[in-house]
């Protein structure tokens, strides 16, 4: 009988149900949005490393990452190291943090230097033109170019020095960094490093125990620091985080707690505003527990028609969002969706039990007072 009511109040106030259900709907979003620009930034922090995958990473000693980092490894020390037994391949990089001046767009970028004719650890996803670079080319993100209206054919400039665009790549750029190629030639003049490489991607044999080997690599060669690829990985990511992920984390908490609050405030003032007839219901003999499950089922249908608006806005509106804003990487995680929806059905549980409970204690005698 009491759902039957609850239900009934709902459908005779469908103004309210669906203000309600929107004003949660708009707080849900946000959450989301940030959540996933969050996760899209936190995955683009380490596209490059993770894309490239070499079995163990090796620079100079006292370095852990590539983040706002210099290395220098002499390219006799890549050499002894391909001679060990066990490795399959070294690939060296040349590497600079700096401006890429595109068209009127200036991004700051991770620039590679590449081997002239080898795709190793170049761009792994093409929008277009070629991956392999020869002297004064270049590869840029797709969406850099998008930014700048600068194509292939077209010219950037790096430092002092004009590069031609020869392809575009995809998954290579964020709002922290986006990643740029060259020539390791052209790089490694730039640098004035002739001799040098700044990283040394090593791929082993198969069987052979990465862990183990980077003691191999730090007993045998002279003031390098080698790292497995996961190590290497999360040192990079945490040191990207401390340069901006953390601002995103924190507007992504506080929406959190905005969210919370909201829905908490939403299913009290709705029990609240039926007080008078739970105090009647209760006067004429309504045991507690059917007050208690009308309650949370007229919290729980505001919560989930919040939850199903959140998702049907994501689901439509959320491409349209990386399109026109493509430099903002957005991934949405079934898992936030999930863990948010779990929350919120218990938030706006116990919102919804706290007011039904002052009224459940309510004296019989004056509850036409109420």
């Amino acid at each position: 009988m009491m759902l039957r009511w609850a239900w009934k109040t709902l459908i005779r106030q469908r103004g309210g149900l669906f203000g309600s259900a929107g004003g949660l709907a708009g707080a849900f979003i946000l959450v989301i949005f940030f959540s996933a620009v969050f996760r899209g930034e936190a995955t683009q922090i380490v596209a490059y490393l993770e894309n490239t995958r070499p079995d163990i990473w090796v620079m100079q000693r006292g370095v852990s990452n590539m983040h706002m980092a210099t290395s220098f490894v002499y390219d006799w020390k890549a050499d002894k190291i391909a001679r060990l037994p066990g490795v399959k391949r070294v690939t060296p990089i040349v590497y600079l943090n700096t401006i890429v001046h595109a068209g009127d767009q200036d991004a700051f970028s991770f620039i590679v230097g590449l081997q002239e004719g080898s795709s190793r650890a170049g761009p792994w996803a093409l929008a277009g033109g070629r991956s392999q670079l020869h002297s004064g080319e270049t590869v840029i993100p797709e969406v850099l170019s998008k930014l700048s209206g600068v194509g292939i054919g077209d010219s950037v400039t790096i430092t002092d020095r004009s590069f031609k665009i020869v392809g575009l790549s995809e998954e290579t750029y964020s709002m922290a960094n986006s990643v740029t190629f060259v020539s390791m030639s052209d790089l490694t003049d730039i640098l004035s490093a002739f001799g040098t490489y700044s990283y040394l991607l090593v791929d082993l044999e198969e069987g052979i125990d990465a862990r183990g080997f980077t003691k191999t690599i730090m007993d045998e060669i002279e003031k390098v620091n080698a790292m497995t690829h996961g190590d290497f990985v999360r040192s990079d990511f945490a040191l990207g985080m401390m340069m901006g992920g953390e601002i995103i984390f924190m507007m992504t908490v506080i929406c959190s707690g905005l969210a919370v609050l909201i829905l908490g405030f939403t299913s009290y003032t709705q029990v609240m505003r039926k007080r008078r007839e739970l105090a009647i219901a209760k006067a004429v003999g309504i045991r507690n527990l059917f007050l208690y499950t009308a309650v949370v089922f007229h919290a729980m249908v505001i919560t989930l028609l919040a939850l199903l608006l959140t998702g049907i806005f994501a689901i439509v509106f959320f491409p349209f969002i990386s399109t026109l804003v493509p430099q903002v990487t957005l991934v949405v995680s079934i898992g936030d969706l999930a863990g948010m929806a779990v929350v919120a059905i218990i938030v706006a549980a116990i919102s919804a039990l706290i007011p039904a409970y002052l009224v459940s204690r309510l004296d019989p005698a004056t509850v036409f007072q109420v």
